[in-house]
Formats: structure tokens, C-alpha cells, sequence
């Protein structure tokens, strides 16, 4: 069984910095991210641990664990948004108290995306993988960036709908910000390996592979035990993006996790624009992609609206979902099916 957290108007939003903090020098990020969520409505609870980074992290270890724990049993606070995502998330879980995490969404993405991953698959509680904090700072949000209050609004038992986006934005250009924060110049196109009309169902999981793949072989990334104890006989959907790793470590990983039984009972699996995915030879990601295919016989989708090629669709860790390709354009039709 999945629990569901609801999002209201007027929620307090914790923020804590379970990865990376915000530099001095781009705190004023953070202060617009906090006046837009205000505008929206929303009460704003700051910890210490946004405002500080060093040695590659926000805080030690046991500190960003302490913090985030906090919040999360604090009465006050509804929901925890992350700035966002940084390297060294990975050193947190073993101070996360798993057995007190309360029924509160998290959203977020990238290294945020591990902590997201380990908290479903430990609890039954759904995640949110989607937009974070400073990326909410516009004077608006784009369409699909903005479905995450109408998905994180979503109540036990109903569904919600988002389609993919008209165009993606290929590279920051932090001297030509828009009203929207990101620059959307190419034309969006999701894709499959043979290039047919795809329709799937299954629950899912995933987020960023260069994170969530440290949960392999760990207390933390047990999927059978997950698959087993809050979603039996239901197949699984996952989602992937990849920030940085190579064509070879991208399929090695892809190899650990299905040697590791993360892709059994897989019906599909989703690949976000990446533009990490650099040929080593003539070795592409389309290469790894269609080997998957070949060796798991399930469609594979790529270049979603996924990760760190913005915008992004909200994917939630746990839901059942619909999803249907067609000439390029996707629907994701999630159920918040218990």
C-alpha cells in the first residue's frame, strides 16, 4: 500500500539542504524562490543548513540529517522543497531516522532524488520527483513546471494528467533570464527504440542514476522487498536521467541494476534529456538504450521531460501511472492508487 501526502494552499513549506547548500553569492536565489512561494500563498520555514556550503555539501553529514529529521516531525511544517540537488546526499541516510518520516511530500530532483528513492522504497510513502526550490522563482512558472502543485494537490484515489512539453531548454543563459527562469528553445520529442506508438502501466520509481544507484546493495535499495510489502503484482515504470555519467557507466550501471532484480516486473523504463550522454568511440546512449530493449524485451522512452534539461514533468515515486507515446508527444496519467 502507497500513502499519499496532499498539498493545500497555505501549507508551510520546510526548506533544508539535505545535499547542497546555496553560496553566498547566490543566495538571492533563494530569497526570490521564497517571495514567489509567498505570493503563491505559501509560509516559508527556513533551516540553517540553505545557507551554507563547504567541502562540496551544505553541513556535515550528521547535521543535514538532524535538520532534515526536525523538519520532518515538526507539526509546523507541511512539506519539505530542497533548493535543490548537489553531490553528497548519499552520506545522510544512515543518520535519516526512516521509521518517523511522516506522511509530507518532498519534491525535488537530482541528488535530492536519492533520498526521495530510499524514502518510498523504505516507507510506502510517495516522493515527488520534480522542479526544485530556486527553479520556482519566476515570475511565473512554464506549463509543465507548474503541475507540480496540481499533482503534489492530487487526493488519495484521483488522477492527474500532464503532457509533454512544447520545447526544453538546452543551456542556461544566466545573462538572459526569462520571466519563467528557463530558456525553452528546442523543440521537445520523446522517442522510443522502435520508434512505435507506445502505451504502458506500472507503478513508479526512479530519479537521477548517478545517485540512485548507490542504493544498490544497500538496507536502503531493497526493490523487492518494496515491489513485495506496498505495490504486489503490480508491474513497475522507472524513470532515469542521467547528469553526468558517460556512455560505459551509464550502461554499467543500467547492468548492476537489472543483475540487482530492479528491473523484474518492469513493463517500461524512461530515459530524461540528458546532455551528459557523450559517445565513448562510437559507442551512443541510443546503443544502450536499444541493448536494453533488446535484453529486457520492454519499450524504452527517451528524451522525456526529465532532470536537468528543463522543464519537468512531476513523476511520483509510487503512483500508478498511464503513460502513452504518439508521434512525439507524451501523457502521463498518474492514479494515486493505494
Amino acid at each position: 500500500m502507497i500513502q499519499y501526502p496532499f498539498l493545500e494552499k497555505g501549507m508551510t513549506v520546510g526548506v533544508t539542504a539535505p545535499s547542497s547548500g546555496v553560496p553566498s553569492e547566490l543566495q538571492g536565489l533563494l530569497h526570490s524562490a521564497f517571495k514567489r512561494m509567498e505570493e503563491k500563498g505559501y509560509s516559508i520555514q527556513s533551516g540553517e543548513t540553505p545557507w551554507t556550503q563547504d567541502k562540496a555539501k551544505s553541513a556535515p553529514a550528521k547535521k543535514r540529517a538532524e535538520e532534515f529529521n526536525a523538519m520532518m516531525l515538526d507539526d509546523d511544517v507541511d512539506l519539505i522543497i530542497p533548493p535543490w540537488g548537489g553531490e553528497l546526499l548519499a552520506e545522510t541516510l544512515e543518520y535519516i531516522d526512516f521509521n518517523r518520516i511522516q506522511n509530507k511530500w518532498i519534491l525535488g530532483y537530482s541528488d535530492i532524488s536519492l533520498l526521495l528513492l530510499a524514502i518510498t522504497l523504505n516507507t510506502g510513502i510517495a516522493t515527488a520527483h520534480g522542479t526544485n526550490l530556486v527553479d520556482l522563482r519566476g515570475d511565473y512558472s512554464d506549463e509543465t513546471t507548474a503541475m507540480w502543485e496540481s499533482v503534489l494537490s492530487t487526493k488519495k484515489g484521483d488522477s492527474v494528467l500532464q503532457h509533454s512539453s512544447e520545447k526544453y531548454q538546452q543551456e542556461w543563459d544566466f545573462e538572459n533570464p526569462t520571466p519563467h527562469i528557463f530558456n525553452l528553445s528546442e523543440d521537445t520529442y520523446w522517442k522510443t527504440t522502435t520508434n512505435d506508438d507506445v502505451n504502458v502501466q506500472g507503478r513508479l520509481l526512479g530519479g537521477c542514476v548517478d545517485t540512485i544507484r548507490h542504493l544498490i546493495g544497500t538496507p536502503y535499495g531493497d526493490v523487492k522487498q518494496f515491489k513485495d510489502q506496498h505495490i504486489p503484482g503490480d508491474p513497475v515504470i522507472w524513470f532515469f536521467e542521467n547528469c553526468e555519467l558517460s556512455t560505459p557507466d551509464l550502461r554499467r550501471t543500467l547492468v548492476q541494476m537489472k543483475l540487482a532484480g530492479w528491473f523484474d516486473d518492469c513493463q517500461a523504463i524512461m530515459f530524461g534529456r540528458s546532455a551528459a550522454n557523450t559517445p565513448v568511440t562510437n559507442y551512443t546512449v541510443e546503443d544502450i538504450y536499444q541493448e536494453l530493449a533488446d535484453e529486457l524485451q520492454i519499450p524504452i522512452i527517451y528524451d522525456i521531460d526529465c532532470g536537468h534539461l528543463p522543464p519537468q514533468i512531476t513523476l511520483v515515486n509510487g503512483a500508478y501511472a498511464e503513460i502513452d507515446v504518439r508521434d512525439g508527444e507524451g501523457r502521463v496519467l498518474q492514479t494515486f492508487k493505494s
